[in-house]
């Protein structure tokens, strides 16, 4: 990332840890809002669903809200699908949003592997096939973003827009903090070492590296990096947050494969002045045939948190263009 992440372990605070939901064999499981699976406060917007649905061997939690055209949100690192509460309740009256806990993170199925990006874009495959009935508009941030782009290449059918949000496309990160990469690159993928350095610290940690990404320090609020972090600090929680990290290798791998090939939906890149800046569009220029590019001034990483209106705006303009 661009901008400067000098986020550092603050002092230790005693973190609860939330507990996974557990999962029936039947596809899909429906609770209402406010049910046990919520017993961790995250409540799910007035009049969505919490679901579960058995997708590609994982089993996934999601929240769906609204009606219209199917869009499926998937959020990056440290975040769950709480990340885009707001964003859906602005975009329901015109959309159907579903919005899942990626594979091993939040009330989702944690797997001992499978966080490669080309994993996870089969889980939204599935979950696409499930939910949306086979196809849908996707939008994605961070490591969220960079399944959504393998799920365009590999997946196009299931993909009627693409929307990338302040992410990199695998292969493109700067890992090396010699020559201006981001340090947390190196610490996230080492073995076992970030686990036991963050353990007891998982709250601090998260909110540290969030506060560092942001451009406007308070737009992520407490509540919600409370509620991120209750899922990360549970068992196995920050292992699999951190193991997305650790399958970056074999994602560069697996894009580099699909050099030459083209995306023919439409495509709109949506990245913070002080976030990725135009790196992003810059990389999908040569793959993107319909590419729109917008660059929101005051924002850093994340942009549905620093800027929504505008954000919302972006989005329900372009998927209903």
């Amino acid at each position: 990332m661009s901008m400067e992440r000098r986020a550092f372990l603050l002092g230790a605070s005693t973190l609860a840890a939330g507990a996974a939901a557990t999962a029936s064999p039947t596809t899909r499981e429906t609770s209402s809002p406010g049910a046990a699976d919520y017993q961790d406060g995250a409540l799910a917007p007035e009049g969505g669903q919490s679901l579960f649905a058995r997708v590609n061997g994982v089993k996934l939690h999601y929240v769906r809200l609204g009606a219209g055209p199917s869009v499926v949100l998937l959020h990056g690192w440290p975040q769950t699908w709480f990340a885009w509460r707001k964003t859906m309740e602005r975009l329901c009256s015109r959309f159907t949003l579903i919005a899942p806990d990626l594979r091993g993170l939040g009330l989702s199925e944690r797997t001992a592997a499978g966080y490669d990006k080309q994993s996870i874009a089969a889980d939204v495959r599935a979950l696409i096939d499930e939910a949306a009935g086979g196809r849908a508009h996707v939008v994605g941030h961070d490591m969220g973003g960079k399944a959504a782009f393998m799920l365009a290449h590999l997946h196009p059918e299931h993909v009627e827009k693409l929307v990338l949000v302040d992410c990199l496309i695998p292969g493109t990160e700067n890992m090396d903090a010699l020559r201006g990469g981001a340090w947390h690159y190196g610490f996230h993928m080492a073995p076992d070492f970030p686990e036991m350095l963050t353990k007891g610290r998982e709250r601090d940690y998260i909110a540290a590296q969030i506060r560092a990404w942001s451009h406007k320090k308070d737009a992520v609020p407490d509540a919600a990096i409370a509620e991120f972090a209750k899922h990360y600090a549970s068992e196995g929680g920050m292992t699999a947050g951190f193991n997305y990290y650790r399958a970056l290798k074999d994602d560069a791998a697996a894009a580099a494969s699909l050099k030459g090939r083209k995306l023919d939906m439409p495509v709109l890149a949506i990245a913070g002045r002080h976030g990725v800046g135009e790196r992003l569009a810059d990389a999908l220029r040569p793959q993107a045939t319909n590419l729109r590019s917008v660059i929101v001034d005051d924002s850093g990483h994340f942009v549905a948190d620093e800027a929504p209106e505008q954000f919302c705006a972006q989005i329900e303009g372009f998927l209903s263009a």
